[in-house]
């Protein structure tokens, strides 16, 4: 699937839409006040690769250590996916390639939600 669309070029133009929708959130938009957007771009850029089918870049560690200090919760993952699903759609990504990359990024919901202690 990387390949097929274009490899680090098309995922880092579809990287960058995806986060002007993110920082156009209310509720998103905070969750970045602090952040280098072109470090995290190209970061999330090589994290979508692997999704994609391309390099693998991140371990489920490096993912949870990344979101630590954030308090992300499940609402706030769901716009993220959201989100995500209308950027890919947008971009013209058939829709069973759409399906499978929001299988594997909901897959990682574990390391970035923050769960209540309890939980």
């Amino acid at each position: 699937m990387f390949e097929r669309y274009g490899g680090l070029p098309f995922v880092t133009r579809l990287v960058l839409s995806f986060y002007d929708r993110v920082l156009a959130s209310r509720a998103l938009s905070p969750f970045f006040a602090e952040t280098d957007m072109q470090r995290l771009v190209d970061h999330q850029a090589k994290f979508i690769s692997s999704v994609m089918g391309g390099p693998s870049s991140y371990s489920n560690a490096a993912l949870r250590e990344a979101h630590a200090h954030l308090s992300i919760d499940d609402r706030a993952f769901d716009e993220m996916l959201e989100l995500f699903k209308v950027t890919l759609e947008e971009a013209r990504i058939g829709a069973a390639d759409v399906d499978a990359i929001m299988v594997e990024l909901n897959a990682h919901r574990v390391q970035i939600v923050r769960r209540p202690a309890g939980r």
